[in-house]
């Protein structure tokens, strides 16, 4: 286990910084609880079948509106301004649900906090990389996804055995704390260098770094990157013309499509019709908190070996685990509609689901985001992470039309063994593309990118890594090499 010398204030930055995200998770499972509460006779606003779905998507809408000012505000404001407008527009968004007089008003709330779920996929992600030491970059950034589940384990808990404004207080309790403490946090040194204050950089690696005696060398190199990165005129084409901005692109949008594509979204919004299929013992809002408490110990797991055992070790097993439990799911349904009795075999669907929770969460659920924030070169980072962000939801949306269609010609089983599959390719193409980051720095791994995909070169460009002179004379490299 990594230690705590030095490195607290990053522990308490990370953690008051992203307590916005446990606001965001509850959000997000937030209509699975809810709208059974608001179809009841007795309910404080009676929503119709439309209002469901657009509870649902209004959501995810907001999302995609949010991405333009995220891309603006980290640059212009400062990544702890933009995690701090973001939490005060959750504060918003649960004010308005606890004392919504109609269901509109749950529409604009639902779209407030989509806007504001940006921060958790842009802002804090990126946060979190710059202030970060290498040793533990991977166990901070995990920390954004853990406190999303820790989100959806207290609205499962909490939202169907209370009144709608008590599960919005305690939502809001969350940000309030937030806004207490992460405002005394240290920004973004790579920010400070970025509006010419190199003194207050200096100051900002000074109090993160606590134990450091020298951190000249550190501040040198992000002088470095941040130069090339306003040398650089910042356009979304150079996402695609700069090699290493280019492989960054196709990594984090092919994880995106597997993160969905290995049926997250299908699951999560179908988990109670699997469980009944199952016969399970337990009510519907029991096994949600079970599934959702396993997937948050899987995660808080794997956040402990993600700096020891590596990011790509953790993706390729957790694909590979992940397909055979969707494979599990797929081989039942397929025998069950082929008139077959399964009724020996029932609990396969439940014992499956609570795998895949497992398996999922131990790498294709936690790394994708330590990855996206890991990958993208300073001149392009806000705009490629905005573009994961973007992909995130357009995957989500994508998987669940396939699971729909696919289901309603052909079957249940056959969107499962699609999924089934898309986990294996997952995995082959971590072995065979995506470059192993773990106590790496940011400028380290954007020579692994701009370097030729051969092992043999990228084993001596690791080798070389430590060597002041071979990396000067990359970074110039990589500063030309547009193609």
């Amino acid at each position: 286990m990594w230690k705590m010398e030095g490195r607290f204030l990053q522990f308490i930055a990370v953690l008051s910084g992203t307590l916005c995200a446990v606001s965001d998770g509850m959000h997000y499972a937030w209509t699975a609880p809810i709208i059974p509460i608001l179809q009841r006779p007795d309910s404080p606003i009676s929503i119709t079948h439309r209002d469901v779905v657009w509870l649902e998507s209004v959501y995810m809408i907001g999302g995609m509106a949010g991405i333009p000012f995220i891309i603006y505000s980290v640059d212009r404001f400062g990544r702890k301004a933009t995690i701090l407008i973001g939490t005060l527009q959750h504060i918003i968004s649960w004010i308005m649900i606890a004392f919504a007089p109609s269901v509109e008003y749950f529409y604009v709330a639902r779209f407030i906090s989509g806007f504001a779920a940006n921060v958790d996929f842009v802002a804090a992600p990126m946060y979190i990389s710059e202030i970060a030491d290498k040793k533990v970059r991977g166990f901070l950034g995990s920390s954004i996804y853990l406190m999303m589940l820790v989100g959806i384990l207290i609205i499962y808990s909490v939202a169907p055995f209370v009144s709608i404004p008590l599960s919005s207080a305690v939502g809001c309790s969350f940000l309030i704390i937030e806004l207490f403490i992460f405002p005394f946090m240290p920004e973004s040194p790579y920010y400070h260098v970025s509006k010419g204050n190199t003194e207050a950089a200096r100051k900002s690696l000074q109090k993160l770094r606590s134990t450091e005696t020298n951190i000249d060398k550190e501040l040198e190199e992000i002088l470095t990157i941040v130069k090339r990165r306003q040398c650089e005129k910042r356009r979304y084409t150079d996402l695609v013309r700069m090699r290493n901005s280019r492989k960054a692109v196709l990594i984090v949008t092919t994880l995106n499509l597997a993160q969905h594509f290995s049926g997250y979204s299908v699951i999560l919004m179908n988990l109670h019709s699997i469980l009944n299929d199952a016969g399970s013992m337990l009510s519907s809002s029991n096994a949600a908190i079970i599934f959702s408490a396993l997937m948050l110990v899987a995660a808080m797991f794997s956040s402990v070996l993600i700096d020891k055992a590596g990011r790509r070790v953790l993706l390729c097993g957790s694909s590979i685990l992940t397909g055979f439990s969707i494979l599990a799911l797929a081989i039942y349904f397929a025998i069950k509609n082929s008139g077959h009795s399964v009724e020996r075999y029932n609990w396969v669907p439940a014992a499956s689901a609570m795998c895949y929770a497992v398996f999922f969460k131990c790498g294709m659920g936690l790394i994708p985001i330590v990855l996206t924030a890991e990958l993208f070169p300073s001149s392009v980072k806000a705009m490629g992470m905005a573009t994961a962000s973007a992909m995130y939801s357009v995957s989500s949306v994508v998987s669940i039309y396939v699971y729909q269609f696919l289901s309603e010609m052909w079957g249940i089983h056959v969107p499962f063994f699609v999924f089934g599959i898309f986990c294996f390719l997952a995995a082959l193409f971590t072995v065979l593309y995506i470059p192993e980051t773990k106590g790496k720095t940011l400028g380290e791994i954007q020579i692994l990118l701009n370097s030729k995909p051969c092992s043999n070169a990228t084993n001596n460009i690791e080798n070389k890594l430590d060597t002041p002179e071979y990396v000067n004379l990359l970074l110039q490299e990589m500063q030309v090499s547009k193609t």
